[in-house]
């Protein structure tokens, strides 16, 4: 079992390029400095999207630059050349490759097929390399995928080998659609780390059938650490239907507190921030704990 886990909040990013509106960079900045004051280290704030495909992310260069020298890892999405060199001149530290394992999910979402994807994100890891920007990497679609259905654990780690190759130190496997169960993730974590018994494995879960919890415990059973999460559960994937929410920061915090699992996250303090994220959104999240009756924090730990 282990005794501490470091949460990456992927609100400003997966969260908020969800929403039918675009919250501004001003509100963006108060949502990240409210979630580092409640103790979170590891923040995912932007993506380096072509604005068309993703207004919402449109900001993500000017969110990195005004966030320089703050007290957190900020990660960014990078999914090509182009927006490898756009991370690199607005002082990203640290970049996410992102790849779909599934081919019909990475045609939806970069128009090329995975391996072809993965050719193209070798050219974006040099550019990072040369600029000097730490290389982690997430496979979307890591255990199933709306158009292909389930995804084998063998095909993931083929895919896992090729970002090792490329410089990611860190790979995170994405339940895009909220589909996968607990017993996937665990086929899954453990086909990537038997190839790469050094390389650590994240976990990026999404909630649509209500088992993220589940596999994240199940995770955090095989050693697995890293968990992305979304303050409130909101987020979702354009590119993906029938994904909904990711697992919420609020309630992933809740579950391991009370397991006696640090996490170095002040309860209370992030209570303000969801109720801040909500005032900006406009509506009811989908965190349980965001339909907990005010009183007493039931996850102070």
């Amino acid at each position: 079992m282990v005794d501490q886990v470091l949460i990456t909040d992927v609100v400003l990013r997966d969260g908020l390029q969800d929403e039918p509106i675009a919250v501004s960079t001003e509100d963006k900045l108060r949502l990240a400095h409210g979630l580092i004051d409640a103790g979170l280290t590891s923040l995912e704030i932007g993506s380096f999207v072509h604005p068309r495909k993703v207004p919402q992310m449109a900001d993500t260069d000017a969110l990195v630059a005004r966030m320089s020298g703050t007290p957190a890892m900020l990660h960014t999405l990078v999914l090509n050349e182009h927006g490898a060199r756009r991370a690199v001149a607005a002082g990203a530290r640290h970049a996410r490759l992102v790849v779909s394992a599934s081919e019909g999910h990475s045609q939806a979402n970069a128009g090329l097929g995975t391996f072809h994807a993965l050719d193209r994100l070798a050219l974006a890891a040099e550019v990072l390399r040369a600029g000097d920007v730490r290389i982690e990497a997430c496979i979307a679609t890591a255990f199933t995928c709306p158009f292909d259905g389930d995804i084998t654990p063998a095909r993931t780690a083929r895919v896992a080998d090729r970002l090792v190759s490329l410089g990611a130190r860190v790979v995170h496997l994405a339940d895009t659609i909220g589909a996968a169960n607990p017993s996937q993730v665990a086929s899954t974590v453990i086909a990537v780390r038997d190839r790469q018994p050094s390389l650590l494995v994240g976990l990026h879960l999404h909630n649509t059938y209500g088992m993220a919890s589940a596999s994240a415990w199940q995770a955090i059973q095989l050693g697995i650490t890293r968990f992305d999460a979304s303050l409130g559960g909101i987020g979702g994937c354009p590119f993906a239907p029938g994904a909904s929410g990711n697992i919420a920061t609020d309630d992933l915090v809740n579950m391991l507190h009370r397991e006696g699992i640090s996490t170095g996250i002040d309860a209370d303090k992030l209570t303000v921030v969801r109720d801040q994220l909500a005032a900006l959104v406009g509506h009811r999240l989908s965190s349980a704990l965001a339909s907990v009756p005010a009183g007493p924090s039931a996850f102070r730990g």
